[in-house]
């Protein structure tokens, strides 16, 4: 799968939970990439989403930001 198609795929993962009401708690860097942990306010639920490309964790944290600032 080329950079792009994952990056892709990541962003969509990304625009799913937020789309879901889930917000982002925490976020654990590694050599990996990033693990976002997610969590619903409502429902206490949790979920962790693995980052792999660059693309993906500048667009998380443009959703991380936006999340702490109250934009829509």
């Amino acid at each position: 799968m080329s950079d792009y198609q994952q990056y892709l795929n990541e962003r969509d993962k990304l625009d799913f939970f937020i789309q879901k009401g889930f917000r982002i708690n925490a976020v654990h860097e590694h050599l990996d990439g990033a693990s976002v942990e997610f969590y619903h306010p409502s429902s206490k639920e949790k979920e962790i989403l693995l980052i792999g490309t660059a693309n993906a964790r500048k667009y998380f944290s443009s959703l991380l930001i936006k999340q702490n600032l109250g934009i829509k």
